[in-house]
């Protein structure tokens, strides 16, 4: 590992926000998704959640820009299943969907924790997902067009989100866990060699502060 590049994503990493997310309710194009896991690299979301669409989730690696490999995403079974889940790590689940009772997404305060859920670009969010949320927000439009493209519409939250995080200094310091930001580190660093390990269920081997390891065999 060069130094240089291992540095590069400590810093990353030390900027996460482990309390931002993006919840995808059945987003079923493949440019899209990928899409949307690049705008969450790009405001330091750490993880993001998706229901998948009946025919399953694809990323195109192009679109992503290889962004996969930084953004964890959590697959759900069911709608109900995923706003469960974050609702009990206490997150806010906004839904991203139109109406006279959907708040100015610039009204919002996103300094707390907040999962943003988003709808496939047809269809949008099912009724379950607007009963289940906490609240709807809507990006105000003067034009023809009804909504945006689904993974526009989440840049433009995330990064209002990334402009009111950023003025209140939470990315000035690291919001991670030290084990978990230990852990994540080595993965994204040597992500075979995580691999290998988890597979036989042994610990990471320990980094040097450059991110060289001590001689390590796969075998």
């Amino acid at each position: 590992m060069n130094p240089e590049r291992f540095q590069k994503l400590a810093r990353a990493l030390r900027r996460r926000q482990p309390d931002l997310t993006v919840l995808m309710e059945r987003v079923h194009k493949s440019h899209n998704l990928s899409a949307i896991l690049r705008n969450c690299d790009a405001v330091g979301v750490l993880e993001a959640h998706a229901i998948p669409p009946e025919d399953g989730l694809q990323i195109h690696p192009h679109t992503s820009a290889g962004t996969a490999k930084w953004v964890r995403l959590v697959r759900h079974r069911t709608t109900e299943a995923a706003i469960k889940e974050l609702k009990s790590r206490g997150f806010r689940v906004l839904a991203a969907h139109p109406g006279p009772d959907a708040v100015d997404f610039r009204e919002v305060d996103f300094t707390m924790p907040t999962a943003l859920m988003m709808g496939a670009e047809l269809l949008g969010l099912s009724d379950e997902a607007l009963e289940l949320a906490d609240g709807r927000i809507s990006i105000p439009m003067v034009g023809m067009a009804q909504s945006f493209n689904v993974s526009v519409a989440t840049a433009l939250l995330l990064f209002e989100a990334f402009r009111q995080r950023e003025a209140a200094h939470m990315y000035d310091e690291p919001r991670i866990d030290p084990e978990d930001m230990e852990r994540i580190l080595f993965e994204w660093a040597y992500p075979r060699i995580a691999r290998h390990c988890r597979d036989r269920g042994t610990p990471y081997p320990p980094l040097r502060e450059d991110g060289g390891l001590p001689q390590f065999s796969l075998r």
